[in-house]
């Protein structure tokens, strides 16, 4: 059951959409389940002699009072506004039932607590099977205000109660850090012109995507309207600096033809610009082009800063955890940039998913998890894919986003523990989808029978609590493959299962040796690391270093994400 505070000043206006035939002529049966006083509400929906003009006045006689008290002075946003909506596949409330809830909804939220004869009017009124809207006008018979601090928080705990109660399907109590939703308006326009998505959602993904790939805020907007967003920032009246902005998504615009413009906070929490700046400092990239000396290294390093990742989750820091869970977010949405495949919708829908675990009621500490961040930005820029380690990369992901689920759980963030879980998901289907032939092709390509004895050997000296295990993994195989590569690469064999194993315990591991190939996979080549401090010395290099394109990252093209319209 979900309820959705809001406040307005237009009694009539809010009357009229209540009782009337909808936006798309959805209001069927409109009608009052519930009021301060039934006897004294006009039902417009059954009483053929009531109008919308009769009930505003008689909501609204205390408005008016208070008003003349204040020498005309109408209080600012009076109208209080609750649609409550039962979850999908709950079953059919009576309308006994709902008025029950209304009176619990406006008691626990303050606008009329029980046995107080000079609460605020309102009513509940029924235009649907699975809703219904309470509007109250907020001022006291005695002409004060009533108490409705938290009153969201109040009438979401109140409706975690009449769930348990009612046998509806419980769904997860939030905790104000949850962006806004799309309106019904919204999500009407957006059906009307074809949208599988409002203009709100959009915006929120390509503004969630453009973060976690630029360096800078000046980057940050560049590269928003370079997709064709509309940009406007709000500055200080001293010093000019920032100190908001607005996006608007390409062709969405009012009545008037003007373009629909949100907030940054307005899409999500952490997208303010104060909350932008944490992550981005609004401070000049260098000059000079960035170089990486191997194409892998963007994979191998976000791979190694993710492992690092699950540590601190197990810390008992909780702001450096909430910051690398922030971070964590943002790597997920460059490594389905650089991610080609048919597992790359999957590893998309994992960063979407992930945007309500990224951040708590918890501060993050961003600075804690800024190798995380660093990492994950070069991805954005990555030139190719390299195979294994992008699947290792992959591998190690699932595991951060199962441990984010466990560290929310234990703190009773339920909304994003579930949502851990749905990124969790998306990243094991995206898995498998780029795993299975890659296994396949290790086990297909495994060393001779002398040489898979050899690392069998070596798996019982290195790991003998866990050796048996190993050995008769499906993927045991395979791994001897990547014993056998990393062998070639200058690696002892025995000596790395002993530093890889001891990376995190492999005790919960279902697969062992699926989890050692994917550790041994992201492993630099000691052969090229030799070759290359060598020619650092002699001040030459054995290898063309590989420029960073200074063009829009490839995770915020526009045929990739798609336009609005």
């Amino acid at each position: 059951m979900v309820p959705d505070v809001s406040t307005g000043s237009d009694t009539r206006g809010l009357i009229a959409y209540l009782f009337g035939p909808g936006r798309r002529d959805e209001h069927t049966d409109s009608h009052i389940v519930a009021a301060w006083d039934m006897a004294g509400a006009p039902d417009p929906g059954r009483d053929p002699a009531a109008t919308y003009t009769q009930l505003a006045k008689r909501l609204d006689h205390h408005v008016d009072l208070r008003t003349r008290e204040l020498g005309g002075k109408k209080p600012p946003q009076h109208v209080w506004h609750c649609p409550v909506r039962t979850a999908p596949g709950d079953r059919y409330l009576t309308d006994t039932e709902w008025a029950e809830v209304a009176r619990r909804i406006v008691h626990a939220t303050g606008i009329a607590p029980e046995g107080d004869e000079k609460a605020c009017r309102w009513i509940a009124v029924r235009h649907a099977d699975d809703h219904i809207h309470i509007m109250a006008t907020t001022v006291r018979a005695d002409g004060r205000r009533p108490r409705t601090h938290h009153d969201g928080q109040r009438a979401q705990a109140e409706c975690r109660k009449i769930e348990a109660e009612f046998g509806l399907r419980r769904l997860k109590s939030g905790d104000l850090t949850a962006p806004r939703t799309p309106t019904g308006a919204e999500r009407a326009k957006a059906e009307r012109q074809g949208q599988t998505v409002t203009a709100r959602h959009w915006l929120r993904e390509q503004a969630y995507a453009v973060a976690a790939a630029v360096r800078t805020e000046a980057d940050y907007f560049t590269v928003l309207q370079s997709l064709g967003i509309k940009v406007k920032t709000r500055l200080g009246p001293e010093t000019g600096d920032v100190i908001g902005y607005s996006l608007a998504a390409p062709g969405d615009t009012n009545a008037t033809g003007e373009p629909v413009w949100y907030g940054g906070s307005k899409l999500a929490p952490d997208l303010s610009i104060n909350r932008l700046r944490e992550r981005l400092p609004d401070q000049k990239v260098a000059d000079h082009p960035r170089y990486v000396a191997d194409p892998a290294d963007p994979w191998r390093h976000t791979t190694t800063a993710i492992h690092a990742a699950r540590t601190v989750l197990d810390s008992g820091d909780d702001a450096a955890a909430q910051g690398h869970l922030a971070a964590f977010g943002d790597a997920l949405y460059n490594i389905a940039s650089a991610t080609t495949g048919p597992h790359r919708a999957e590893l998309r829908a994992a960063a979407m998913a992930f945007n309500r675990a990224r951040r708590s009621a918890t501060r993050a500490d961003h600075q804690a998890a800024t190798a995380l961040r660093k990492a994950a930005k070069e991805l954005a820029y990555a030139s190719n894919e390299p195979g294994g380690l992008a699947i290792a990369l992959l591998f190690a992901t699932a595991h951060l986003a199962r441990a984010a689920a466990k560290w929310h759980e234990q703190r009773g963030h339920a909304q994003q523990a579930a949502a851990a879980e749905e990124a969790l998901r998306h990243l094991q289907a995206g898995y498998q989808q780029a795993a299975t032939p890659v296994l396949a092709d290790l086990t297909r390509r495994a060393p001779r029978a002398a040489t898979a004895r050899r690392f069998e050997q070596d798996v019982r000296a290195a790991l003998p609590d866990h050796a048996d295990r190993i050995l008769s993994d499906p993927t045991w195989t395979a791994l001897t493959t990547t014993l056998a590569h990393a062998e070639t690469a200058g690696h002892n064999p025995r000596r790395l299962l002993g530093e890889v194993g001891a990376q995190r315990e492999l005790d919960s591991a279902e697969h062992p040796a699926e989890v050692l190939n994917w550790r041994i996979t992201a492993q630099p080549n000691r052969r090229t690391q030799v070759a290359r401090s060598r020619s650092t010395i002699s001040g030459t290099s054995s290898m063309p270093a590989t420029p960073h394109p200074p063009a829009t990252p490839v995770a915020m093209r526009p045929e990739e994400y798609g336009r609005h319209r």
